[in-house]
């Protein structure tokens, strides 16, 4: 029992997200690793995805990579969208985004939704040329109300692409 009470709700550790770890994610427990396919417009779309729960929220960060600019526009447009169709009018709030290093296209944007009987979400998408010169698109996502206040910004903050 002293144990559980001397251990932190949030413990912050650097985990590498993607094939390429490319972008450093800043999470707040030890994450879990999945993958799975995401219909993006007419195209099905191979997403890895990284998360775990802390202090009542889940902290996650999904990954695809799309040929080129193009492709990764397309496929951010639809994740969107689809974001925006899971929310109800008028409870939702979009306002671009700010990421170190992020591409300036397809611009990073960040949504914030609450709804009156669902948690509260914050995603951000955003864009990186890789080395190779294919595109990583990136969802970061805050679902639900951490027990501290200040978790989504020190999660958002700590997106670190090289």
């Amino acid at each position: 029992m002293l144990a559980a009470a001397c251990s932190p709700v949030f413990n912050w550790r650097e985990v590498p997200v993607g094939g390429n770890a490319e972008l450093v994610a800043l999470l707040p427990c030890k994450p879990d690793r999945a993958s799975r396919d995401l219909p993006l417009g007419d195209q099905s779309v191979a997403v890895s995805m990284i998360g775990c729960e802390a202090g009542g929220a889940t902290f996650a960060v999904a990954h695809a990579s799309a040929a080129d600019a193009a492709q990764a526009q397309s496929w951010l447009a639809a994740w969107q969208k689809q974001a925006r169709a899971a929310q109800p009018a008028g409870g939702m709030k979009e306002q671009p985004a700010a990421v170190p290093r992020a591409a300036a296209a397809p611009a990073p944007l960040r949504i914030e939704a609450s709804a009156p009987a669902g948690p509260r979400i914050q995603q951000i998408w955003f864009a990186h040329r890789q080395r190779s010169g294919a595109i990583s698109i990136y969802q970061a996502t805050v679902l639900g109300a951490p027990s501290a206040p200040e978790a989504s910004q020190t999660f958002f903050e700590g997106l670190r692409l090289p």
